[in-house]
């Protein structure tokens, strides 16, 4: 199939660079010059792990432009993966999916070819059929359902793990304006997700909800695992591994995203969380859980602060591992790390950061309120105070006896157990 890729940012290079190389003939269309002549080199213009690989199996069926209608003119369907960023109230909002689907809709008057618009960027319940929908007719002249189509089928994906996530979903989700427009979005995942794997189809707007829905679901497991470290942290011989481990094995529950430790962080958990409380209230209704969730993960980063005074009263060195909001992504957004750090330099303490591939993100983002550390073991020779802030490898692999002496708040429980015969630490979920 003939498929263009609308915005070459974080999900999109490596949406198109996964569907090439499954097979699909893909056309890349971004407004930045640097990402479309990165993908045009063969090069991946964003930091993802399975990206530079996926673009070299590509072997020609990639390519990268500025132009809309080069790109619509040759495909049979378009993925708008554009970004909706969070306006002041918490919702969504749409004006680049706008600006893009204009351009499309530019595009399609000069052809007669059929061609389906796929919406995968997040948005609010309604915006598909709402404006999305009215902007897509007014440019094009055409009627969504009868001579073009309109989908919209967002991706359950994280950075760090966006090739892995796109490769191996645990469902596709299809919101479609007809059943020709959802059968060629759903032919076009037939070469790149394994065979059986569960399609989802329905209407524009329980589509989007859904997607909402299952963010907002997962960050509630979060914090009630949090919610439950916090209560073995005061009850002495508890451990939240153990008792999250029973409460995974129900199969009501499920293990995964039952872990007791930080909060969650990035561009898509907190923001979604925000975004279901939003329309609850603008339908004049309550998203009561959403709330709560939101409340317990926003007191975490107090939560560690609290203990690191704990161990260390007056100002001292702290090293703080782990910036970006998990492993594996320079991402530091809403990240807890970076929220630690900043509240400890705040606190008075000098504070040394350390991330395998996130520190000059997060260096550009504390400022001078920090000093960044060229490695974890350097942050942590140099400091009195070590907080590990995410399950990063690199922090799991680092020498026993160099934390000797140290006093360390361990918040993901990462390190060997054998550091706590040469270091105080504390244990995030374990009560004494």
């Amino acid at each position: 199939m003939e498929i263009a890729v609308i915005g070459l940012g974080k999900l999109g290079s490596p949406l198109a660079a996964v569907l090439a190389s499954r097979g699909h003939v893909v056309v890349g269309v971004d407004l930045n010059p640097a990402a479309v002549q990165a993908l045009n080199a063969g090069r991946a213009p964003v930091v993802e792990p399975g990206l530079q690989e996926r673009l070299e199996m590509a072997q020609g069926r990639l390519r990268a432009t500025t132009d809309f209608a080069d790109a619509i003119a040759a495909t049979d369907i378009s993925f708008v993966i554009v970004p909706t960023p969070s306006g002041p109230d918490g919702a969504f909002s749409n004006r680049y999916v706008i600006d893009a689907v204009k351009r499309i809709g530019a595009a399609l008057k000069a052809t007669s070819r059929y061609h389906v618009v796929n919406i995968t960027s997040t948005v609010m319940p309604g915006s598909t059929g709402g404006e999305i929908r009215a902007a897509l007719e007014a440019a094009s002249g055409r009627t969504v359902g009868v001579d073009v189509g309109l989908t919209y089928n967002p991706e359950f994906i994280a950075l760090g793990s966006v090739v892995r996530d796109l490769l191996q979903p645990d469902m596709v989700l299809i919101g479609e304006s007809d059943p020709r427009a959802g059968d060629v979005l759903e032919g076009a995942y037939a070469l790149t997700v394994p065979e059986g794997t569960p399609v989802q189809r329905m209407n524009w707007v329980c589509a989007e909800l859904t997607k909402i829905a299952v963010n907002t679901y997962v960050t509630t497991k979060i914090s009630y695992a949090n919610m439950i470290a916090e209560l073995c942290e005061q009850l002495p011989g508890a451990d939240v591994d153990v008792v999250t481990r029973a409460l995974g094995r129900d199969s009501r529950i499920g293990a995964k995203y039952l872990k007791g430790a930080l909060g969650y962080g990035g561009p898509c958990f907190p923001r979604d969380n925000v975004a279901l409380a939003t329309l609850a209230r603008s339908l004049g209704l309550r998203a009561d859980v959403a709330e709560a969730t939101d409340t317990v993960n926003r007191r975490q980063v107090d939560r560690v602060v609290r203990l690191v005074a704990r161990l260390a009263p007056d100002p001292a060195t702290v090293a703080v591992l782990g910036l970006s909001y998990k492993p594996d992504t320079p991402v530091v957004e809403e990240s807890q790390g970076v929220m630690i750090a900043r509240a400890l330099a705040a606190a008075g303490h000098a504070v040394l950061i350390a991330d395998p591939v996130a520190l000059e993100s997060a260096s550009a983002v504390l400022g001078d309120t920090v000093t960044p550390m060229s490695t974890a073991e350097a942050a942590v020779a140099a400091a009195t105070v070590i907080v590990v802030t995410n399950p990063d490898r690199t922090f799991a692999a680092l020498a026993p006896a160099s934390f000797t002496g140290k006093a360390i708040v361990d918040c993901w429980r990462i390190l060997p157990e054998s550091v706590a015969e040469l270091a105080d630490v504390i244990h995030l979920g374990r009560g004494t």
